[in-house]
């Protein structure tokens, strides 16, 4: 049946419906596990923000302001970065509707692009600081990407290369059908993928927030995000069957790498110089004290 997956993973037999419910109009309107897995993990972005936005500096009313704004734009840009990239259709302006399949393919990267360079300009138009802002959103983006690699299980996308193991992996349709297409045994497990860059994320999340109460600068989180993520969606992205491609290169690993290489250089400068100044003239750094004063106050409340 249409939209039904038989999947086994780890030697769990599974049975997933892409569809959640129906609302009771417009013939039937779909609602699909991967849009409330993606919606969740937004929710629960939004919920860090609203706890920790003191930690960062941050007024939380005009950042709920930036949000509004911001998220529609991310998703257009995911959509559009996606048919960009996608060699087997081409980039057609009219793919954007729902007769040429609307918002049904997205990448992550043209959302993370969109939201950063739409949230920057947004945060000087509210009068926020920037690099706050995205040091906030960075660990915000890795609960939602966290949670919503489990929107690419319930569609059965985002799996590796054959494992080589007769029990580590995962099997399904899909994998059966992309594997026999690409000259892989369709009957071998794949690479989890999605459930890799999940544990990653999710893992990131644990890491930066205790990072980020003794930032030395502001863009500090944002730059370890860089790095973090960089660095795990390089590896991953290497396993993957289905990877936005430019001739032999996957896009999503080269602008990994990219990321991962960039912002090292930077937290590694950044951090050398303000230790120099410390050295030289006795530097007081006023945003760790303001972050330890917020870091009290969210504790005594």
């Amino acid at each position: 049946m249409e939209g039904i997956n038989h999947i086994t993973i780890f030697g769990i037999h599974l049975t997933i419906n892409q569809v959640a419910f129906k609302l009771p109009f417009g013939g039937g309107w779909e609602i699909r596990w991967y849009g409330i897995i993606i919606a969740l993990g937004f929710v629960l972005a939004l919920l860090y923000a609203y706890k920790y936005s003191k930690r960062f500096n941050i007024n939380l009313d005009k950042a709920l302001d930036v949000v509004i704004i911001t998220v529609p734009v991310a998703i257009v840009c995911a959509r559009l970065y996606y048919m960009i990239f996608d060699s087997e259709e081409g980039f057609a302006w009219s793919d954007l509707l729902p007769s040429g399949g609307g918002f049904s393919g997205l990448a992550i990267y043209g959302g993370v692009i969109g939201a950063f360079v739409c949230g920057g300009l947004m945060c000087y138009f509210k009068k926020i600081n920037v690099l706050d802002m995205f040091d906030l959103a960075s660990i915000g983006f890795l609960i939602g990407q966290g949670v919503g690699r489990w929107g690419n299980f319930t569609n059965q996308e985002a799996f590796g290369s054959p494992t080589g193991s007769s029990f580590f992996g995962m099997t399904s349709e899909n994998v059966r059908y992309t594997f026999a297409e690409i000259g892989y045994n369709p009957n071998a497990l794949a690479h989890p993928c999605f459930l890799y860059e999940s544990i990653w994320c999710l893992a990131g999340v644990f890491l930066l927030h205790k990072l980020s109460k003794n930032r030395k600068f502001s863009g500090e989180t944002f730059l370890m995000y860089g790095v973090w993520y960089g660095f795990g969606r390089t590896i991953i992205e290497g396993l993957r069957t289905d990877s936005l491609m430019i001739g032999y290169l996957r896009v999503s690993q080269v602008l990994s790498a990219a990321f991962c290489i960039v912002c090292g250089v930077l937290l590694v400068l950044i951090r050398l110089k303000i230790k120099q100044n410390e050295s030289a003239d006795g530097y007081e750094n006023i945003l760790a004290d303001e972050n330890l004063k917020a870091q009290e106050e969210e504790e005594n409340e």
